[in-house]
């Protein structure tokens, strides 16, 4: 035998005995009845809810088949039910069907239901500080508050305070960043903004407060008529997707670019009690599929904006930008606003302060990288 084929030879048997090695150990891996102990571990936590079946009742702040967030979460019922075979089935009650659209916080925490989907800037008189879990004007973006919930401490703080409401959310979805608003008479000095009256939640009402604005919270249902009767001056909604369908440029058509709030999260939340008395398999399913939902309904509203922003342009309708006496004005009256709140409440300033040092630390990582590529795109 020549060297070459000594070494050929070796090789292949080598690879051989390798692979060979290699299969009986993967054999011996999953060969669950040389461990009889790890496997009736696993067979107790997997299908314990196999022939029963666990009904929950979820309310919602948005109409029946509302483009996105109401769509969005009734996908959110059909994937739990997918997914858990349908052990799990979970109910969807758009606005005023059970409840009241902005009743279903305080259902929820009492029973009357076991969960809700809606936006946590709206309980802001429970406490001022949820209103900083949705985002604050001029903070987070979709991609950063996210971040910050799973990886800066937000979902540990949001839990703690929601749990003395007998509640238990989890992130359900993001409207990424929002335009300005629609307004019935152009914006042009701080001077056009007194004593406007206009439909808008939140943390950025408190802001626009200062600016001498009237803040208004409505429904999403009033919203039209009350700005075509002349009920309220101007509003901020969504984003072009949801704006357009809304029909406000038909009533207010100067259309604003927005800071107010550049990554709002949405809620799914549960009933604590109703949560703590699920299984955990179902509960495992409750964590995934809400992210899920959180993730596509992020994406879906970007997908939706970029094609329905090109119907409004088609519609005529022209995207302003508001002038820099307003901007300015704007951050002043945010760094009051979350003073005053600091000072009033501890629970506000302990989630700002942990907002603001995450936030901090994402600036300057966003001026080396995000900020340096979309101004050289």
């Amino acid at each position: 035998m020549n060297r070459r084929k000594f070494l050929t030879t070796a090789s292949l048997t080598s690879a051989s005995f390798a692979l060979g090695g290699c299969n009986e150990s993967n054999r011996q891996a999953i060969d669950y009845s040389k461990h009889p102990e790890k496997k009736e571990l696993t067979s107790k936590a997997v299908h314990i809810n196999k022939n029963k079946k666990v009904v929950m009742k979820l309310a919602t702040s948005w109409p029946a088949h509302f483009p996105i967030m109401g769509t969005g979460v009734e996908k959110f019922a059909q994937r739990i039910n997918q997914i858990s075979g349908g052990s799990l089935e979970i109910k969807i009650y758009p606005k005023n069907t059970l409840v009241p659209g902005l009743a279903v916080f305080d259902a929820c925490s009492s029973g009357q239901i076991d969960a809700f989907h809606s936006g946590p800037y709206y309980w802001k008189g429970k406490n001022s500080a949820f209103s900083l879990y949705s985002g604050i004007p001029f903070g987070f973006t979709a991609e950063e508050i996210n971040s910050w919930m799973l990886f800066g401490g937000g979902y540990e703080l949001w839990r703690e305070h929601y749990a003395r409401y007998n509640l238990y959310p989890f992130m359900g979805g993001n409207t990424n960043i929002q335009m300005g608003g629609w307004y019935r008479k152009p914006i042009k000095s701080l001077a056009d903004m007194q004593g406007l009256k206009m439909r808008i939640p939140g943390l950025a009402g408190e802001v626009f407060s200062k600016m001498g604005v009237n803040p208004i919270l409505l429904p999403a249902g009033e919203i039209y008529t009350s700005l075509e009767r002349g009920v309220i001056d101007a509003t901020e909604w969504v984003g072009p997707a949801l704006d357009l369908k809304m029909g406000f440029y038909k009533v207010a058509p100067y259309y604003y670019s927005g800071w107010h709030e550049p990554g709002s999260i949405l809620e799914v939340t549960f009933n604590k009690h109703s949560w703590q008395k699920l299984a955990s398999e179902h509960q495992a399913m409750i964590e995934v599929a809400s992210s899920e939902m959180n993730s596509n309904m992020t994406y879906e509203f970007h997908a939706q904006n970029i094609l329905a922003l090109s119907q409004l342009k088609e519609l005529g309708v022209s995207i302003l930008e508001y002038p820099q006496e307003i901007i300015e004005a704007g951050k002043k009256s945010l760094v009051e606003v979350l003073n005053e709140q600091s000072a009033q409440n501890e629970d506000f300033q302990d989630v700002y302060q942990s907002i603001k040092s995450y936030l901090d630390l994402s600036k300057e990582w966003d001026r080396v990288s995000l900020k340096y590529f979309l101004n050289h795109r």
